[in-house]
């Protein structure tokens, strides 16, 4: 079975890459390397030891999208392709619909040219709205707060509606927070210029790359004031893409789930646990609340393990260790 990988050079998209290539897969990815590059797909080929096709193309470019449908049989494909940053999109909107809806509908035009009907969908926990009851289920409200998150929301819609229309098999996977590593330290979390999510920026404060760490908001109710969220490991996410490629294979329509771990953790629990388990220092000072940004978020995990037979594994310990591991690599 041969799985196209859209976005395969990214953060997520790398390390399902290598968890595609271990479960017997055959892959092409997709890239574009606006937010990556090369050394994620070198890695890739030098954790698991295996060669693969690679194309640098925009999604939104249809003809470059048709050359990979017309040179390989794709079975299922996996788009992991979009912008990602909350406060980006919020000073950017325009440029995160463009991206993000553009490139899906692109994608789904493709899909119909050349008879593809299956489909695993990289959303987020930003398409709920922000005053539902904890924890999050996958029938709770939605409404997000920032653009980013109704760019998954829309596309979530646009993929819901091809799927009825034209009998296809489709996987939303809502995301939490993916942090961490591949414990061989090779590929992780490389965002180009300033880090915008927590992991990456406490990695490089520690290292001394960046000054310090700003936590957004102290004043939140929470336990400690600081916004809190349910942190993934990043190989327990890729994972979770094993188990929708099963559900894909015996089922048509479209299937939501949440990927997390059902356990929310502070800012400054997931900082002074980095700190305590590296042994290093990370300076911090308290900013104000980021535009776009909820109190509290964390997954109800029980659909994804009862329908897919996912349960993600790692700590919070794993995922501060692995995230030094490759940084200082």
């Amino acid at each position: 079975m041969r799985i196209l990988v859209t976005g395969g050079a990214g953060y997520i998209g790398s390390h399902t890459c290598v968890e595609l290539l271990n479960a017997g897969y055959d892959i092409v990815v997709a890239d574009n390397f606006s937010n990556s590059d090369m050394a994620a797909i070198d890695g890739v080929r030098a954790i698991t030891g295996k060669d693969f096709p690679f194309y640098q193309v925009d999604l939104r470019d249809g003809a470059a999208l048709d050359q990979i449908f017309a040179d390989y049989q794709i079975d299922c494909i996996i788009h992991f392709a979009g912008k990602k940053a909350v406060g980006e999109s919020v000073a950017m909107p325009a440029a995160y619909y463009d991206n993000n809806l553009n490139s899906t509908l692109k994608l789904c035009e493709a899909m119909e040219r050349h008879g593809v009907a299956k489909l695993i969908f990289s959303s987020s926990a930003t398409v709920y709205r922000g005053d539902n009851p904890m924890p999050l289920t996958e029938d709770a409200a939605l409404g997000p707060i920032n653009p980013y998150g109704w760019s998954k929301f829309m596309c979530e819609q646009i993929l819901q509606d091809c799927a009825a229309a034209n009998g296809w098999s489709v996987v939303l996977l809502r995301y939490f927070n993916p942090v961490g590593a591949h414990a061989s330290g090779i590929i992780g979390e490389h965002p180009r210029g300033i880090p915008n999510n927590l992991m990456p920026f406490v990695a490089q404060t520690a290292q001394g790359i960046q000054r310090e760490l700003q936590i957004f908001g102290d004043d939140y109710d929470t336990p400690d004031g600081t916004g809190v969220r349910d942190y993934i490991h990043v190989v327990d996410l890729a994972l979770g893409h094993i188990k929708a490629i099963a559900h894909c294979g015996q089922n048509t329509g479209c299937a939501v789930f949440n990927l997390g771990t059902g356990n929310g953790v502070s800012v400054l629990e997931m900082v002074e646990t980095f700190k305590r388990v590296n042994q290093v220092d990370v300076p911090y000072v308290i900013a104000s609340r980021r535009p776009g940004d909820n109190a509290v978020s964390y997954a109800d995990p029980a659909k994804a393990e009862r329908v897919l037979g996912f349960q993600a594994v790692k700590s919070v310990e794993d995922m501060c260790r692995d995230t030094w591991r490759f940084n200082n690599k």
